[in-house]
């Protein structure tokens, strides 16, 4: 509240003036009293606009009946630019005119209005700019200062948007498996000769050889793992199972080349093989194969599921001439780690021979490139060459990082699967346009925290400190934290400063000006001045340290 007794110099010389009953110190004495309250005393910037509240309190015998006065706020910047506020005008009572009255016996009029936000108004002071009519006559009066500067630490905030980029799967170590199989003959558990010549050994062979040549494996298992078939009873075929594990375990070294099989080989027997059983049925063409599977689903007894499955005599014949010999088996299994390209290798490759990368492999150079060019056009190439959805929307993350929403909105727009990330993404396109509407329905649609941050930073634009205080609990980030600020709640604004960067310093020493601690002021304003020069230029001039300069 600022009181302004400096209004004698303005009005008294017109208004009061048309009292010629009253001598020139008797017009003065009155012009005393005019009273003028400017609230807030110093202005800031709520959402996109700065409100004033302005109360003018007239004493008894000082406005004429038939004087009129217009009173206009200016924002006077410190360039000499200006932007006028509404014009008021006020009148006697005898004015016949549809003004405010202010009577002759004195009064108190009130006005409420709000100036636009533009860069410059920090420096910019707030003047009373009057012109009264009297008899025909007008005469401008001095203007009057009542303001002085604009607190704008809302802009403090992160007004970007919150969203991330999409991660590659690209894995360090890719864990893999092959294997071989011999096939046994009804109720038997011999190798035969045959067997260990065929395909699936063959290519097993071939396997452990390229893995023996390329130091990037390392085996990490082996194991046989021998079944049984199942048909003619539990006990029964767990026994043949044994043997037949037995048998697999002899025969490691002459089908992987070694003479004797290693230590750590694991020697598995499953009996009889339901599982496998039921893949095999599930993959077959056999009539009424659903209503084996049914069977299976119903009863876990073993031998309850072979009698109602032999009670199906046609069906039976047909799984024990296409089923039941691929169960018995045993498997010879090497399991073993790669060691995939580390990130300096896959860069060099994507230099010398960028068409040998996967997806995940340019998803990952690009994510650790840091010359922005370059990023693009991997991205570019995942797209082309895998129709990548992630590369388009790391895309449109670039685009959202360099303020161009449009561009980001047609990568969105290309994405096949529009995820809550892609939704929360093009909040952040809406909100770069302007179109906070928009903007709020898609955060609202996505869901997700970030879209919840986001929310929270459209509160806090509008000016809804609290709201947006309570919208952004839990998020990272300085934004929560000045919501709370600017919510008054000092205590709670300062716990949510968990960092150390100079915007952080920055929002604590207003947090310590507005405590009154001057030497939280200093301390904070000087870890500005060593983290961000530019910051602490802008404290020399921030009316939040007036009085602390």
């Amino acid at each position: 509240m600022k009181n302004i007794t400096r209004i004698l110099l303005l009005f008294a010389t017109v208004v009061v003036a048309a009292a010629c009953g009253k001598s020139r110190a008797e017009q003065m004495k009155l012009a005393e009293k005019v009273q003028i309250d400017c609230t807030p005393e110093v202005l800031a910037l709520v959402g996109d606009k700065i409100p004033v509240s302005l109360t003018v309190t007239y004493p008894d015998g000082y406005f004429h009946p038939k004087a009129t006065l217009q009173v206009t706020p200016v924002l006077v910047y410190s360039s000499g630019e200006e932007q006028k506020g509404p014009t008021f005008t006020y009148q006697g009572e005898k004015v016949l005119d549809n003004y405010k009255v202010v009577p002759k016996a004195g009064g108190t009029v009130r006005e409420q209005f709000a100036f636009d936000y533009e860069e410059g108004v920090e420096q910019a002071h707030l003047e009373l700019r009057g012109v009264a009519g009297y008899n025909g006559k007008e005469i401008a009066i001095p203007a009057v200062k009542v303001a002085d500067g604009t607190i704008v630490t809302q802009l403090l905030a992160s007004q970007h948007g919150t969203y991330s980029y999409k991660k590659d799967d690209y894995q360090a170590v890719i864990h893999e498996q092959t294997e071989g199989q011999v096939m046994y003959d009804y109720n038997s558990s011999t190798i035969k000769g045959s067997e260990l010549r065929s395909q699936s050994i063959k290519e097993l062979q071939a396997a452990l050889a390229q893995i023996e040549a390329d130091p990037r494996y390392t085996v990490t298992g082996t194991s046989v793992v021998a079944y049984a078939s199942p048909e003619g009873g539990q006990e029964y075929n767990a026994k043949l199972s044994d043997n037949r594990a037995a048998s697999a375990q002899k025969a490691w070294g002459q089908v992987t080349g070694d003479k004797n099989a290693p230590d750590n080989l694991e020697v598995r027997s499953i009996g009889q093989d339901w599982e496998g059983f039921r893949e095999a049925v599930q993959k077959s063409d056999i009539e009424d194969k659903e209503l084996i599977l049914r069977v299976l689903s119903m009863y876990s007894d073993p031998a309850v599921r072979e009698s109602e499955i032999k009670n199906m005599s046609k069906v039976y014949t047909e799984i024990n001439k296409s089923v039941f010999p691929e169960l018995r088996r045993a498997r010879f299994i090497t399991e073993m780690d790669y060691q995939n390209f580390s990130d300096e290798e896959l860069v060099e490759m994507s230099r010398q021979a960028v068409d040998v990368l996967d997806e995940e492999g340019l998803l990952r150079v690009a994510s650790i490139t840091e010359d922005n060019a370059r990023k693009e056009e991997l991205y570019k190439k995942a797209v082309d060459k895998f129709g990548s959805d992630r590369a388009r929307f790391n895309l449109a993350a670039m685009a959202l990082d360099d303020q161009r929403p449009d561009a980001a909105a047609k990568y969105l727009n290309a994405i096949k699967t529009q995820d809550a990330d892609v939704q929360n993404a093009r909040g952040v396109v809406e909100l770069q346009r302007g179109d906070r509407k928009a903007a709020a329905d898609w955060f609202r649609k996505a869901g997700t925290p970030e879209a919840k941050a986001n929310l929270g930073l459209l509160q806090l634009l509008d000016g809804n400190y609290d709201a947006a205080a309570k919208q952004l609990e839990g998020s990272d980030g300085l934004n929560g934290a000045i919501a709370s600020l600017l919510a008054g709640r000092l205590d709670e604004a300062e716990a949510r400063v968990t960092c150390h960067c100079g915007r952080a310093e920055y929002v604590r020493a207003i947090i310590a000006a507005r405590k009154g601690d001057a030497a939280g002021v200093r301390t904070h304003l000087a870890n500005v001045e060593a983290k961000d020069k530019r910051l602490y230029e802008q404290s020399r001039t921030d009316v939040e340290f007036a009085k602390y300069r």
